[in-house]
């Protein structure tokens, strides 16, 4: 349920970010180069500006596999002066969803520096010296190395709009004091991420962003001028199992990112020249009977590692028994998806069951067939 406030969205975002200044002497704002982390970057710099709390720390973990336009939109905040640039070109690893043969993309990796998507820059963080290799874990041990026993804290541009399992996470329980609109990291150590825009809708940012005449990415002109819609508008990496359809467009857009992708790691070119229409099956292949048959020849013959082949088989047994039935081929294209972009950690798999009413769902149907056996028995 939404409660609408008196008050609009960007004050009340300004007041929270206020709120989290008078609390945190150690703040880094974390961006992306997308549209909402340019608001949180803008709204953060105006209450620096007004505590007297500049440089403004800003975090960037560059991918490697960016869009040009969007390295270049972070470049340009690197580089002002009211900034302390904490823009991370560190080996570490991504999943490539475009090859069965070449899984990870190992970003900046040493041996591969004639292959880079482009150099590093001069001003960035070069070495991992974190203990982790994975990019959800990064964050969490940044903020570790940097702040080991000193309370901190990120800002970060995540909204509740985006899906029905954030807007959960970011209403129900206080996360610090009264805020509802935060992560715990490390209780022990003070450390938090907090959201204070989670209650803004797309349209909101971008009004925001034209409004005040904020420099943003680029990339997103030529993507509505491309036709792509704006659930589809990714400006981050372009290869993992949530992206894959940015390649169908990039070598368009971009064609000399495209061109270095394409001898970075295998998979971009097959997936870039079969496009939407082949890459994501809409119509039953005429030598399978079902989509179940076609989901199960893929997943016995795409997955090549046994651990997980047998992994996902897990997975998608446990949703047929969840379901029971209820969404029939629905949920055999979806998983269908999922194998063709090797996503061996089920990624899309939660997505479909992060869902409005899904989880109502399956427990009201787990109610109904112990009701059933109970009446068996």
């Amino acid at each position: 349920m939404k409660i609408y406030k008196s008050t609009n969205v960007f004050d009340e975002a300004l007041k929270r970010i206020r709120f989290v200044f008078d609390e945190f002497e150690n703040i880094v704002i974390d961006i992306s180069g997308g549209k909402d982390s340019t608001v949180i970057f803008n709204l953060a710099m105006m209450v620096a500006q007004e505590r007297g709390r500049l440089p403004l720390r800003v975090m960037w973990l560059d991918q490697e596999a960016e869009w040009q336009a969007t390295a270049d939109t972070v470049r340009e905040i690197m580089y002002r002066p009211d900034v302390l640039p904490l823009w991370y070109q560190i080996p570490f690893r991504l999943f490539n969803a475009t090859s069965v043969e070449e899984h990870w993309l190992n970003c900046w990796d040493p041996k591969e520096e004639a292959r880079w998507m482009r150099p590093k820059d001069p001003i960035s963080i070069k070495e991992n010296v974190y203990g982790k290799d994975r990019f959800h874990d990064m964050f969490k041990a940044f903020m570790v190395h940097d702040f080991p026993s000193s309370p901190a804290c990120h800002l970060a541009g995540v909204r509740a709009e985006e899906s029905p399992s954030r807007a959960f996470g970011l209403t129900s329980y206080r996360t610090y004091k009264w805020a509802t609109w935060g992560k715990v990291e490390d209780k022990k150590r003070g450390h938090y991420t907090f959201y204070p825009i989670y209650d803004w809708s797309y349209t909101d940012v971008w009004k925001a962003i034209h409004c005040n005449k904020w420099p943003y990415n680029r990339i997103y002109d030529l993507m509505y001028q491309y036709g792509v819609p704006v659930s589809g508008m990714r400006v981050s990496n372009v290869h993992h199992e949530t992206a894959v359809h940015s390649l169908f467009y990039l070598q368009e857009i971009e064609p000399a990112t495209y061109e270095r992708l394409c001898q970075r790691i295998s998979g971009i070119d097959m997936a870039g020249k079969m496009g939407k229409a082949d890459y994501f099956q809409r119509t039953l292949p005429f030598m399978f009977s079902s989509w179940k048959e076609y989901r199960d020849y893929l997943l016995e013959h795409l997955f090549t590692n046994p651990k997980w082949r047998a992994g996902f088989r897990k997975k998608i047994d446990s949703q047929e028994k969840a379901y029971r039935g209820e969404y029939g081929d629905k949920l055999y294209k979806m998983q269908i998806q999922s194998i063709l972009t090797n996503d061996w950690e089920g990624i899309k798999l939660k997505n479909f069951d992060d869902a409005p009413g899904r989880c109502q769902l399956r427990i009201e149907l787990k109610e109904k067939a112990n009701a059933e056996l109970a009446a068996e028995a």
